[in-house]
């Protein structure tokens, strides 16, 4: 290896030049920078946000359209569970309990090609009572030892039935729903209902006898 030094003198400027040449390559070839200068760039930190629990995609979903219901036709909620006290029965002009429970959902899925979360959350219960009324509840409703209260006493989900019969008592849930891209969620207008019926409802009327014997040591007596 050998060093060439090239000198120019302008008179008011004295420019000194040079370069390395390599033995073997027969050309000239500039040093390389040695120092901190010559350090490899620090590779990228490692992401620590994980959209969906994904660590194997990372992207910020933009400029996508709004969510409609619509858009959510592929998910369904589960249905309420229905049931009521005394179960299957009533009594003429007296309160029965209803009962019915739902809770909050997240599915999975896909939504305009992205990977997607809809949660279903409970606003409202609406009762469907088989004698023509309707009453929507903030509440589903819970048994009567649950709410520390005698049985046959009003509660937000009770009906009184006037006529004897069997009625067929139905609920439909009305759940909001929101959805969320991997960055939080965003509300979708509207509700989606989802209705569980088949629960019949028997209602009987009571009287009150003085008797000698029970309906089943005489079933023709009062009241039997």
């Amino acid at each position: 290896m050998w060093t060439q030094c090239t000198v120019e003198n302008s008179g008011t400027q004295i420019d000194i030049g040079g370069y390395v040449t390599q033995p073997g390559t027969g050309d000239a070839a500039p040093s390389r920078p040695t120092g901190p200068e010559a350090s490899a760039p620090e590779p990228a930190p490692e992401p620590t946000d994980c959209p969906l629990n994904r660590c194997d995609i990372v992207y910020d979903v933009v400029g996508l359209p709004d969510v409609t219901l619509a858009d959510l036709v592929s998910f369904v909620p589960a249905r309420p569970t229905l049931t009521g006290e005394p179960l299957g029965l009533g009594v003429v002009g007296m309160p029965t309990n209803l009962v019915a429970a739902a809770s909050e959902q997240q599915i999975p899925g896909v939504l305009f090609d992205y990977d997607v979360v809809v949660r279903f959350v409970p606003a409202g219960f609406r009762f469907d009572y088989g004698d023509g009324s309707v009453r929507t509840t903030s509440t589903g409703g819970a048994a009567w030892s649950a709410l520390d209260q005698a049985e046959f006493t009003p509660t937000p989900t009770t009906h009184v039935y006037t006529a004897r019969g069997t009625y067929p008592v139905g609920v439909t849930v009305l759940y909001s729903a929101s959805v969320s891209f991997g960055s939080g969620w965003r509300p979708v207008p509207g509700t989606v209902a989802a209705t569980t019926t088949g629960y019949d409802v028997r209602i009987v009327e009571v009287r009150t006898a003085l008797v000698d014997k029970t309906c089943l040591e005489n079933p023709r007596g009062p009241g039997c």
